[in-house]
C-alpha cells in the first residue's frame, strides 16, 4: 500500500536544490492523507516490504514492538560522506543498536542514478562503510521513500514501539557537508532516542532536511 506522508511546515521543505540545504530547525504536525494518526497526534508510520541487502524481505511490521530508526542514504553524495567519512553515522548506528534500537539503512536511488546498488555491490556497500545498521534496505522505485516523504540524503525518521513518527527531518542541526561540523552540533537522532528513552515527549519532532536529494525516478 503507498500511503504518502505530508508534513505540513510554514515555508515547507519541499523546496529543496538539487543538493541544497535545509534551513533552521522547527516544530511541526505530521498528517497522513488518509487521517490516520494515534491518540497523541502522531502519524503512523507507513507499512513497507524491501529486499535487503542480503537478499532478505524486511517489513517494518516485523519490528513493531522496537524502536527504529530510518536513514536514507546515498554513498555519493558528500552530505553522506560527511557523517560515514568521520565515522559519525556509524558510530550512532552503533550506539543505537546496542540500546535495543532496530536501525535500517534505506537507498532508494533509481537504477543508473548516484547511490543505487543492488547484489554484490549493496553487500559492499556495508562492508565498505563499516556500517553499523541492523539492515540496508534497497527501494530502487522509490515507493518506501516517498510514502515517508524523504527529501534528502540523509533524511531520518524515528519510530517508537506503537509504529508511530517520533522524529522527522534533518541528523543535527549543522546543515553542511563539512565533518569538522559535526563536533559540537545537536544531534536530533541521538536527542530524541534519549527523550523517548526517558519516557519524555520529544523536545524537536521536525527539524527540515538538508542534504542531496534522493534520487528517484524522475528526478535529477
Amino acid at each position: 500500500m503507498k500511503m504518502r506522508l505530508m508534513v505540513t511546515l510554514a515555508a515547507s521543505c519541499l523546496v529543496l536544490a538539487a543538493c541544497g540545504q535545509g534551513g533552521e530547525a522547527g516544530g511541526a504536525q505530521q498528517v497522513a492523507d488518509d487521517g490516520s494518526a494515534s491518540a497523541e497526534g502522531l502519524q503512523l508510520a507507513p507499512a513497507f516490504d524491501l529486499v535487503d541487502s542480503e537478499g532478505q524481505r524486511r517489513t517494518l511490521e516485523e519490528f513493531r514492538g522496537r524502536v527504529v530508526v530510518l536513514e536514507w542514504t546515498n554513498e555519493g553524495c558528500p552530505y553522506v560522506q560527511k557523517f560515514y567519512n568521520a565515522g559519525a553515522m556509524q558510530a550512532l548506528q552503533r550506539e543505537a543498536t546496542s540500546n535495543g534500537v532496530v536501525w535500517l539503512t534505506l537507498i532508494s536511488s533509481r537504477p543508473g542514478a548516484q547511490g543505487y546498488v543492488e547484489g554484490d555491490e549493496a553487500r559492499q556497500w556495508s562492508s565498505r562503510n563499516n556500517a553499523g545498521a541492523n539492515h540496508l534496505l534497497l527501494d530502487p522505485t522509490g515507493v518506501t521513500g516517498q510514502a515517508y516523504d524523504a527529501r534528502t540524503t540523509p533524511d531520518m525518521r524515528v519510530i517508537d514501539e506503537q509504529g508511530r513518527i517520533i522524529y522527522a527531518g534533518a541528523i543535527d542541526d549543522r546543515p553542511t557537508n563539512d565533518p569538522a561540523d559535526i563536533e559540537g552540533a545537536t544531534n536530533y537522532v541521538r536527542a530524541a532516542l534519549a527523550d523517548h528513552a526517558a519516557g519524555r515527549a520529544v523536545a524537536v519532532p521536525y527539524a527540515q532536511p538538508y542534504g542531496c536529494s534522493i534520487k528517484y525516478p524522475g528526478v535529477d
